[in-house]
């Protein structure tokens, strides 16, 4: 099966050689794609000068159109399988097999990495392990599925979920939504235990206040998509 790396990039120039480097040490029959989101930094020079293989965005359209462009370049490119990879090294290229037996043992259509099965590694801020663990709650509630790292950015699909993504993605902090928009569309989606990082450089695009809206904004996303089964 074909499969691919999509990696969501804006100003990560200081983290992609690191990225591209674990990927082709450790996870070699995947290739990939640098998804470069509009980025100020000299991202775009540097994915030239190393011969990354990369989609320049002209101007930053944010995470969901980003990752919405690879799994376009994706489908377009006859790939079965795609996975969303951060560009700022939190993510580890050696668990990319056990998601992908994952996948085949269970007949998944998304696997998640999860970084709460284990609990061990980087398990994110105290604010933003609360508000995850609302909307793990609130999906729950409304779809009676547990999943626990519904903010996880490492997950894996096929080519069905991948059509779907093609047509409709989230255009900010996609991942609960997506979750939410999966169990509707009754595509399976089951979890195996990842360790993380924290970001090898630079800053979250994500603050305090941020992480308020976020949770307000994707929890009424959630709700309102729930209604679309009625």
């Amino acid at each position: 099966m074909k499969k691919i790396v999509i990696i969501p990039a804006y100003n990560e120039q200081k983290n992609l050689t690191y990225v591209i480097n674990d990927l082709k040490t450790n996870a070699p029959d995947f290739d990939y794609i640098i998804i470069n989101d509009g980025s100020t930094d000299d991202t775009a020079s540097l994915c030239r000068e190393k011969g990354f293989n990369v989609v320049n965005l002209p101007i930053n359209l944010g995470i969901g159109a980003s990752v919405q462009t690879g799994y376009k370049y994706a489908l377009e490119n006859g790939y079965d399988v795609a996975v969303q990879f951060d560009g700022d090294g939190q993510h580890e290229a050696k668990y990319l097999k056990q998601m992908y037996n994952e996948l085949n043992k269970t007949g998944s259509d998304m696997v998640i990495g999860s970084r709460y099965l284990s609990k061990s590694g980087f398990q994110s801020t105290t604010m933003r392990r609360m508000g995850i663990r609302i909307l793990s709650r609130l999906i729950k509630a409304l779809h009676k599925q547990d999943i626990k790292d519904v903010t996880s950015g490492l997950r894996m699909i096929n080519r069905k979920v991948m059509a779907s993504f093609a047509e409709y993605y989230p255009y900010d902090y996609p991942e609960p939504e997506t979750i939410a928009l999966c169990i509707r569309k009754k595509f399976k989606i089951t979890e195996t235990p990842v360790t993380m990082r924290a970001r090898k450089e630079g800053n979250s695009s994500i603050d305090t206040i941020q992480s308020v809206y976020y949770m307000l904004k994707v929890s009424f996303s959630i709700i309102i998509d729930y209604f679309k089964r009625r």
